[in-house]
């Protein structure tokens, strides 16, 4: 199939696929908003339900201390509940095989 035949859900899949990343290095690729690039990696995790395949999502760390226990794993917490610092990693996203 054409590239430009492919739709920017289809052509995000297979990206992750090659490789985990964030919402905003997707966003950054496909040139859209981050939370575009979100609302399609949510609508991929949905389509995904049908296949043998899953998305899996990395949890956001603090860099500072290390806290992963944040309650939303999916959007980039503004700052660490511990340490309080704003130097938090984005969650990243891969598709994989069950």
């Amino acid at each position: 199939m054409r590239e430009a035949s492919r739709t920017t859900r289809e052509r995000m899949a297979d990206r992750l696929r090659e490789e985990s990343l964030s919402a905003s290095a997707l966003a950054r690729e496909f040139e859209l908003g981050t939370s575009t690039a979100l609302t399609h990696v949510e609508h991929i995790a949905q389509t995904l339900t049908h296949t043998d395949e899953m998305l899996l999502v990395a949890p956001p760390v603090c860099r500072d201390c290390g806290f992963d226990g944040f309650d939303d794993l999916v959007n980039r917490p503004s700052r660490c509940p511990d340490c309080k610092s704003e130097n938090v990693e984005e969650p990243a996203f891969r598709v994989d095989s069950e």
